[in-house]
């Protein structure tokens, strides 16, 4: 999946937010619904993260300086961990801290038929943005199941949107949940309910969101498809006898570092050594385009040759 490609589902997702946010927070005034201001907490806290998460794409793409060799790919997984915190700070506690004080000074609910319409007008904001991000997410995980896919996914742009706009349409239904049932049992305290329902969805979201930032920054391997792929790619080289170690990080969504120590055969002269670590270095970026810097290290059987090469694209 391009970068891209990212950017439009994240792009989609603000302008989005945004529409949604003015509308929830004027719902809220008219009809005093802790449920529906919950709901414009949310949209605003969504509309915030993905201007952040925005900044985090365009700042990974910076090139490689004297500074960072390696390039700024991992600002992405920064921003995302920024997002996941305030989504729980700011989304999740606020939402509950005015829930349960509307559950403990239940307010009169009126004028419902602007959250009727609010919630039905958001829907349809929220479901365009969940289907540009589902078919990203779609894309990058293939044949992989849903959940194998989250767990494993490397670009936590396209999580974060997917995953919070999945619990914006959750929430929508919680809070229209909420107002009706309030409305129709004279309870105006489910209002409140449903606004702490709301917010604990959102810190179940953001907890999850944390993790997946955590293990890619502190740097978490390449997909199982892709080392089995590079290994076959090295392995079906004749002059190649064994693979003794071989070692991927992420480095970015598209990013990938491959170190190799491999055994050659014993007979090979220094010229062919050279020309078999560059065939390697070739064979690998071939099979796999995200790997954009592969470092070798060659030993042959009768230890004439040993060394390190590295190339970085």
């Amino acid at each position: 999946m391009s970068s891209d490609s990212s950017g439009k589902s994240v792009l989609a997702s603000v302008a989005g937010t945004a529409a949604m946010t003015v509308t929830k927070f004027a719902a809220a005034a008219f009809s005093g619904s802790a449920a529906m201001l919950a709901e414009g907490v949310h949209s605003l806290g969504e509309t915030g993260n993905s201007l952040l998460l925005y900044v985090g794409q365009r700042r990974s793409r910076k090139p490689p300086d004297q500074a960072h060799p390696f390039g700024y790919g991992m600002e992405l997984y920064f921003w995302s961990l920024l997002v996941a915190l305030l989504m729980f700070a700011g989304g999740g506690g606020v939402t509950v801290a005015e829930g349960v004080h509307r559950i403990l000074e239940p307010a009169e609910l009126s004028d419902l038929g602007w959250n009727y319409a609010v919630l039905g007008a958001s829907a349809l904001f929220n479901g365009y943005t969940w289907v540009v991000a589902f078919r990203e997410f779609r894309a990058a995980k293939g044949k992989k199941g849903a959940g194998h896919a989250v767990r494993k996914a490397k670009d936590p742009a396209v999580l974060t949107v997917l995953l919070e706009d999945t619990a914006s349409l959750t929430g929508l239904l919680i809070a229209f949940l909420g107002l009706f049932l309030g409305d129709l049992l004279d309870a105006p305290y489910l209002d409140g309910v449903a606004s702490v329902l709301i917010g604990l969805l959102l810190g179940a979201v953001a907890v999850r969101l944390v993790f997946q930032a955590r293990k890619l920054l502190i740097g978490e391997s390449a997909s199982a498809d892709v080392v089995a792929g590079i290994r076959e790619a090295v392995e079906s080289d004749p002059r190649v006898e064994q693979v003794r170690e071989l070692l991927t990080m992420h480095l970015g969504p598209r990013d990938v570092l491959a170190t190799l120590r491999v055994r050659l055969r014993g007979d090979l002269a220094a010229r062919e050594v050279g020309e078999a670590v560059e065939g390697l270095k070739r064979a690998v970026r071939g099979r796999h385009p995200e790997v954009k810097r592969v470092f070798v290290e060659i030993s042959a059987v009768d230890g004439a040759s040993n060394g390190k090469h590295g190339v970085r694209q």
